[in-house]
């Protein structure tokens, strides 16, 4: 068995840029949050909007959309 001396490459992720705006009290208490949990706002973000950013990248699930008339009350 011959061993093969070169490693697959990885594939290359894109990245996109997303801003948001936040007031100087939301910014320090994002701030304060992230020191007191020993993390950085990105990381806190990302895994705030982990559960709406996977999976839905081909096709979002009919359970998922709202008719005009319809109220999201208790979720």
């Amino acid at each position: 068995m011959a061993v093969s001396s070169r490693k697959k490459r990885k594939r290359k992720i894109k990245y996109r840029t997303v801003t948001i705006k936040l007031s100087d009290k939301q910014k320090k208490s994002l701030v304060n949050y992230c020191k007191a949990r020993k993390t950085t706002p990105n990381k806190l973000i990302k895994k705030s909007i982990k559960r709406f950013t996977t999976g839905f990248d081909k096709k979002v699930p009919k359970e998922f959309f709202t008719t005009e008339n319809q109220l999201d009350l208790f979720e």
